[in-house]
């Protein structure tokens, strides 16, 4: 589409993209809640030889946390990692402040482990490959 030399281009993955989008979002939301700083945090389990072995990714905003990913190595799952890694994440949306810590999990992933640790369903949204929702938790720290 072309409008006075103006072009939208579909495409794929865009590294490049995702990155300048990031950094403008975060500076239009900064400037709508100034004072509640927006930050990422990350969990990283390795073994003995640098390989990892567990992580999380997650972000803090004013008084809440989010988690974005969780994943644990397959051979090292039911190890306890998942639950350290999340208390390791609760542990540093604490120390930044936060209130509550929230997250969410397709059905095929792991919702009933999120809601053994203490996080409360808010919403689910169907209509998932497969048959499966989009389970949305809540914890209050």
């Amino acid at each position: 589409m072309n409008d006075n030399g103006v072009e939208i281009a579909t495409g794929g993955a865009d590294a490049e993209l995702d990155a300048r989008l990031n950094k403008e979002l975060d500076a239009f939301n900064q400037a709508a809640t100034t004072g509640h700083e927006q930050s990422e945090f990350t969990v990283r389990v390795t073994d003995a030889d640098g390989a990892l072995v567990a992580g999380l990714s997650g972000w803090s905003w004013g008084d809440r946390a989010g988690i974005a990913m969780t994943w644990v190595r397959e051979d090292s799952r039911g190890d306890g990692w998942g639950g350290r890694l999340l208390a390791a994440a609760e542990d540093e949306a604490r120390r930044r402040g936060c209130a509550t810590v929230l997250v969410s999990s397709f059905t095929f992933q792991a919702p009933a482990f999120y809601a053994r640790h203490g996080y409360a369903e808010t919403a689910r949204v169907p209509g998932f490959p497969g048959g499966h929702e989009d389970v949305y938790f809540l914890k209050q720290l």
